[in-house]
């Protein structure tokens, strides 16, 4: 079984030789003890490999899987990719996950563009090294945050705009959240592309608001949802194969 756990929502695979099924989703305040005592009954893993970015809810995943059943995921384990970074044990285990897949799946040089509650950019080399990123405020939190912090701006449902200049305060609100978040990411990727002085590069999109993102960002040539279960799928062989 493989778990990302993120701080929404998170996210279990089932692995049955090399087949990879999304099998769960749990948001994460509600991971209990007992809620994975359930799951460890009803799918019984051999072995179980998480990326959290929660410690709380990975105490609750050691009280029911341990020892050799147990593969936390970090960059000081044993990874198919090199880890070119000064402090890896800083990195999320889950941009590790997305690292590895992507130097799996998709030609190199890429970037990993994981839209949740965060927007976290993984930038892999040609040689599989994994080079460092870029972390910014997720789309949800650029909403909330007006909400929150402004008198009048509602609290709005994330959605394509009908178009660029807005008849509403809602209309005008959504299109500052997905133009602009789209303006973000292409403008991260355009100075990782300089960087890297490479003229092709793949840009791959993951998390909840990828497909609506992608829909309107020619420069994204992938959206794969499942990719950060897939990188940790990959780990998994490669641990058991060494």
């Amino acid at each position: 079984m493989v778990v990302d756990i993120s701080n929404s929502w998170t996210k279990f695979g089932l692995v049955q030789g090399s087949r990879l099924q999304a099998v769960e989703r749990v948001e994460t305040p509600k991971l209990t003890v007992g809620v994975l005592a359930k799951l460890d009954k009803k799918y019984q893993p051999r072995l179980v490999v998480v990326a959290s970015v929660v410690p709380k809810a990975l105490t609750a995943i050691r009280k029911v899987w341990h020892g050799k059943q147990l593969l936390v995921v970090s960059a000081t384990i044993q990874l198919p990719i090199r880890v070119k970074y000064p402090n890896p044990r800083s990195i999320g285990a889950d941009r590790i996950a997305n690292a590895v897949a992507a130097a799996r799946l998709y030609p190199l040089p890429a970037i990993a563009v994981d839209s949740g509650t965060a927007v976290t950019f993984d930038i892999i080399s040609k040689r599989k090294e994994y080079l460092g990123g870029v972390i910014a405020p997720g789309l949800n939190a650029l909403t909330d945050y007006l909400h929150e912090k402004t008198a009048l701006l509602p609290k709005i449902t994330i959605s394509e705009p009908r178009r660029a200049i807005g008849k509403s305060t809602e209309e005008a609100m959504r299109a500052g959240a997905i133009i602009g978040y789209r303006g973000l990411i292409r403008g991260v990727t355009e100075a990782i592309r300089t960087e890297l002085k490479s003229k092709e590069i793949t840009v791959i999109a993951t998390g909840g608001h990828a497909p609506l993102i992608a829909k309107g960002a020619a420069f994204i040539q992938h959206v794969n949802p499942l990719l950060t279960l897939q990188g940790l799928q990959f780990i998994a062989e490669y641990y058991e194969s060494h």
